[in-house]
């Protein structure tokens, strides 16, 4: 069951060169006399690699079945991560390269989504944000606002974020998990 170019758009998951990717995004193109085309940057969801690619109207497009479960995150083994599913408590592992940057959220019982293709976990969904707390940050100083009246902050899973000046060790605080981003104190 192949789909056309024209249905091709931004969150849409496909096969492209035998592998899963999504569509970050997606530019729908025609020209005079040709068919129509796609350029589309699309992001591989087992490697992580990003491409930037241009699907024509004669190539077979297949979507992509990732079905998505509740994972809980359990515990850290070296360079694998365990998780389990909530209902049938199955074990689930990742290893550190597949998991990027997304290891820097991860704390003990965070509930996530777990993406899987053909019965098999490739890779994590984060939720939106996230509540984490405040190991180490200076204290910060009345009148200290020259720059944009933030400081660095050290969190309990070993991120750091710039946060306002009256946060202290031991608040938490929600951060955007999109962007690294300070959004306000719980």
């Amino acid at each position: 069951m192949s789909i056309s170019v024209s249905q091709l758009k931004p969150s849409l998951t496909i096969i492209y060169n035998d592998q899963p990717y999504i569509i970050l995004e997606s530019e729908h193109a025609k020209l005079a006399r040709g068919s129509s085309f796609v350029r589309a940057k699309i992001k591989n969801l087992i490697t992580s690699q990003t491409l930037n690619c241009t699907l024509r109207d004669s190539d077979k497009i297949n979507p992509a079945f990732i079905e998505r479960k509740k994972l809980i995150f359990s515990y850290q083994d070296g360079q694998y991560y365990h998780f389990f599913e909530s209902k049938s408590y199955e074990d689930f592992i990742l290893h550190q390269e597949k998991i990027e940057n997304k290891a820097k959220y991860l704390k003990e019982n965070l509930e996530l989504a777990g993406l899987f293709y053909q019965n098999k976990l490739i890779n994590l969904e984060l939720p939106a944000s996230i509540i984490l707390k405040v190991a180490k940050t200076a204290p910060g100083f009345r009148g200290n606002t020259v720059k944009s009246g933030t400081k660095p902050a050290t969190l309990e899973t070993g991120l750091v974020v710039d946060v306002p000046l009256f946060i202290k060790n031991g608040d938490l605080i929600k951060i955007d998990t999109r962007n690294q981003q300070y959004l306000e104190r719980e």
